[in-house]
């Protein structure tokens, strides 16, 4: 290899090579390939690659940064930093679908070299099954934060094909989605304006995204398509209960009294303006006007009076104005889906737009299966190949990482930016080099934006998560290493399954988690408030306990509603594999932020007001091994109290040396500018962390 020789200060030479990648130019890389002799600065001495590695591309460096070597492929483009990975034969464990041993290039694309290269393609996490070898367990600096990264998982799934839909993420994809998403919501609002005279109902469009999830058969990952029906069962609910008028609980007589004449007057305005039965008109009417009289008589009723005479309107004109409203409503709720449709099919064209740009094609036909065996669970791995991601500027401000792409800026507070840094090096092997990880980060925080909301603190409830000692606990005393419902910015673990697998999957999560399927382990759930999902969940819990007879455990955080009961508390309850309930009174517990990636410490609990159900599901062996005693679950109820956390919570750091040497390989088109420097009781208790 042609190089050039420079003499420091110190006399001693530096071989730099002149035919190396512009990541591997002017950064103080040195050159210890079998071509060069390694300079007497190295700590190991001389020592030489093999041939074969030499002839395939492979050469040795000295690492500056770092202060330890690396190998570089310059053919391949791949980096690491232990030799011996080279030598390490794929396994189950490490290479669960015998990629590694077969390697097909993409229509259109160079074919990879067939040396087995680690990064060749999305691997396990580097989580060990006994007897496994820690040689492939990641080097990684520890990161101080909300969290536990370093805990291995004790889940066990069966080998599973790569994801064929939807595509890996790219910018430009979701700028359009976001532009449609944002079109949609406010389509809903005029829609239901217009056509009702209410307003949409609070965080309705977000629990018609996770409803319609749960059904959705279409290729996008945010806009549903594909649904077995186009009327929302959610959807049309929340509006019908806020036609004629959204009702609220009043804080005085005075207001009890002007909401109780507002719905006899809206009742009356909307039963004379649709086409319904006669009787139905005449009853309400009836009823409207003997309120009036009883309004005009009574000067001086009480707050419970008045509470009692608007129920008894309501349950008398309700069922006419539902039946007089539902064919408007119905049409809504079906605007709304076919909109989705459209704009998912206008999401999907440009995304295949881009890959063709890249010369990668279409692929219609089925992953294979692999032959059936246990592994490690491993996150989410593609079939379709990412092309290489446009460039996004990283600029540090204060405490506040900002990500910018065309003009459009995404933010989240240092900290929470070097713990994407680490889930991606841990879960992410195909980018050793960090070449798309701005890129990536960029798109999963434009999709989390784009699934929240446009209104302030909107989708808050629907991204909280449990208290950090409540998890150390689980841990603890119940084995538990994985999170069903979670995202890369509020997990606890590095085991998670999300709602979107295509962002998601870089940094570590197993996908949606009705569409995982363990063998064995211990999970704590806490879904959003979506009785469709919580309904599938329990489902899909209960038929993993009856396939599974290795140690299996399920422990569901909810909210305790009871007046009117919820079908999931009442579901639970009478499970055949309950062993054990609890229920942490109101006020008496807290909720990590729902956007606790970039709230303020001060904010960063927020304490709930309603009831929490925690309840056990466990098969026999998974009870035998983490049974739920007296002692254990007191444990879990006394680290849930307020405070508890306050021993827990480290201070806020600046970029450390792990974030600062990851943010250095992440591409030339990152820029570090270092600059001195902030309901109803449904929606409030709708803290959970996203499916």
């Amino acid at each position: 290899m042609a190089s050039t020789s420079n003499s420091g200060s110190n006399g001693r030479t530096k071989n730099v090579p002149a035919e190396t990648s512009a990541g591997h130019q002017g950064d103080g890389d040195v050159n210890l390939s079998a071509s060069s002799p390694q300079p007497p600065m190295s700590p190991d001495g001389s020592q030489e690659l093999p041939p074969a590695l030499v002839k395939a591309g492979w050469r040795k460096f000295w690492s500056q940064r770092e202060n330890r070597h690396y190998y570089f492929n310059k053919s391949s483009g791949q980096s690491i930093w232990d030799l011996a990975l080279l030598y390490s034969l794929p396994s189950a464990t490490t290479d669960p679908l015998g990629i590694s041993m077969t390697v097909h290039s993409p229509v259109g694309l160079p074919a990879r070299p067939s040396l087995p290269v680690p990064g060749d393609k999305r691997r396990p996490s580097g989580d060990l099954l006994p007897g496994q070898s820690p040689a492939k367990k990641l080097n990684l600096l520890p990161l101080s934060g909300y969290w536990e990264l370093e805990l291995g998982s004790n889940v066990l799934i069966m080998a599973r094909p790569p994801s064929l839909h939807p595509p890996p993420p790219h910018p430009e994809v979701e700028q359009l989605r976001a532009r449609l998403v944002a079109k949609l919501r406010h389509q809903y609002q005029e829609l239901c304006h217009s056509r009702e005279g209410v307003d949409a109902p609070k965080e309705s469009f977000n629990r018609w995204l996770l409803e319609r999830k749960v059904q959705s058969n279409g290729k996008d990952p945010l806009l549903p398509s594909g649904c077995p029906s186009e009327v929302s069962v959610s959807m049309y609910r929340e509006i019908m209960n806020d036609i004629p008028i959204r009702l609220t609980k009043p804080k005085f007589s005075g207001d009890a009294r002007k909401q109780l004449a507002r719905y006899a007057e809206a009742a009356k305005k909307m039963i004379e303006t649709r086409n319904g039965p006669k009787d139905s008109r005449k009853l309400v009417k009836w009823n409207v006007e003997d309120t009036f009289q009883w309004l005009r008589n009574q000067f001086g009723a009480s707050y419970d009076d008045y509470l009692k005479r608007l129920a008894y309107l309501k349950q008398q004109c309700q069922p006419h104005l539902t039946e007089a409203a539902k064919p408007s409503v119905e049409s809504i709720c079906s605007k709304i889906y076919n909109l989705s449709c459209d704009y998912a099919q206008k999401c999907m064209q440009k995304h295949w737009e881009v890959l063709k740009e890249h010369n990668i094609e279409e692929v219609t036909e089925p992953p294979a299966v692999p032959p059936p065996h246990k592994v490690a669970c491993y996150p989410v791995q593609f079939l379709i190949p990412c092309p290489r991601l446009p460039k996004v500027e990283r600029i540090i401000e204060g405490d506040i990482a900002m990500l910018k792409f065309n003009g459009e800026v995404m933010k989240l507070s240092v900290l929470y930016f070097q713990k994407l840094e680490h889930l991606y090096r841990y879960s992410c092997k195909e980018d050793q080099l960090f070449s798309n990880f701005l890129a990536r980060a960029w798109c999963l925080l434009r999709r989390y934006q784009t699934y929240f909301g446009v209104l302030a603190n909107e989708g808050n409830g629907l991204q909280g998560a449990l208290p950090i000692p409540v998890f150390q606990t689980l841990h603890k005393h119940f084995g538990v290493t994985f999170e069903c419902f979670a995202s890369p910015l509020n997990c606890y673990f590095r085991q998670y399954c999300s709602a979107f697998g295509d962002t998601d999957g870089y940094f570590g999560s197993r996908g949606p988690i009705l569409d995982f399927f363990p063998t064995s382990g211990s999970f704590e759930a806490n879904p959003p408030f979506s009785e469709e999902l919580i309904d599938a969940m329990i489902d899909h819990f209960e038929r993993l306990l009856t396939l599974s007879q290795e140690p299996l455990s399920f422990i569901i955080f909810m909210p305790e509603w009871r007046d009117p009961p919820i079908a999931g508390v009442l579901r639970l309850e009478g499970s055949r594999w309950k062993r054990k309930q609890v229920s942490i009174p109101p006020f008496d517990h807290e909720y990590r932020h729902g956007f606790q990636h970039i709230c303020s410490r001060t904010e960063m609990y927020q304490r709930s007001a309603h009831a929490t159900f925690a309840v056990f599901l466990q098969n026999d062996a998974g009870f035998a091994k983490w049974e739920p005693t007296e002692e254990r679950v007191q444990a879990l109820v006394n680290a849930y109290k307020p405070g508890s956390h306050d021993a827990e919570v480290p201070a806020e750091s600046k970029p450390d040396a792990a974030g600062a040497v990851a943010s250095a390989v992440a591409g030339a088109g990152a820029v570090a500018k270092e600059n001195s420097p902030k309901e109803n009781s449904k929606d409030a208790g709708a803290r959970r962390s996203v499916s």
